[in-house]
């Protein structure tokens, strides 16, 4: 493991079939992991797929709202934005509860947590943010069932398939001039997120998408 995560976290790999302690008790009204974020919890293609379909929201409407763009090594990505409160800065999607009020299709980066990615060419693994989350007395919990995801490897095959296409954009944008860079954001954005993914399952979707990104 590199340098930087060994002094994040607990010095652990885990797989989607280990166990690790993260379960916090359904957080028991804490949403300390959902304010004051800034533009961390970036979405990737399936985040905004599920949540325009049960929001109802196109992602033109999204952007209107509770998403916002920004810039990350010359890649333009979308996030989740944090709204103004008496009490700072909080997701967007937070209920005056301090509940989320999208759990059920919630964002892949939201599910994970306090777990980190760590991609190692074709494989995904996970590690554990120490201290990240204030709850006591964590329970262990398997990581597939932590992140309430239905086919958890169709999943990460997706995950590892969207880090490396991101991961070579970012590289590949330092050598852009500014129009290039901009008719290449342009389209990634197009392609991934504002052209919505009408088949059912989305992986079929997505793989078409990124077949045809990748010979433009």
């Amino acid at each position: 493991m590199e340098e930087y995560l060994k002094d994040i976290s607990d010095g652990k790999l885990y797989s989607s079939n280990d166990m690790v302690k993260v379960g916090c008790h359904d957080c028991k009204g804490c949403s300390a992991c959902c304010c004051d974020m800034g533009e961390s919890i970036l979405l990737d293609p399936m985040d905004v797929w599920r949540l325009e379909r049960n929001l109802g929201q196109s992602f033109e409407q999204l952007l209107s709202g509770a998403i916002d763009l920004h810039v990350e090594d010359g890649l333009i990505l979308p996030n989740l934005k944090m709204a103004p409160s008496a009490t700072g800065p909080k997701c967007s999607f937070l209920n005056e509860e301090g509940r989320c009020s999208i759990h059920g299709f919630r964002p892949g980066i939201c599910r994970l947590f306090p777990l980190g990615r760590n991609y190692e060419g074709e494989k995904l693994s996970y590690f554990l943010l120490t201290d990240a989350c204030p709850a006591k007395n964590k329970s262990k919990m398997k990581v597939s069932k932590w992140l309430e995801m239905d086919g958890v490897k169709d999943y990460e095959h997706f995950l590892v398939k969207w880090h490396s296409l991101t991961k070579s954009l970012r590289q590949t944008m330092q050598n852009y001039n500014e129009e290039e860079a901009k008719r290449k954001n342009m389209l990634f954005l197009q392609m991934f997120y504002f052209t919505p993914v009408q088949q059912e399952n989305f992986y079929d979707g997505f793989y078409e998408r990124l077949e045809q990104f990748e010979r433009r």
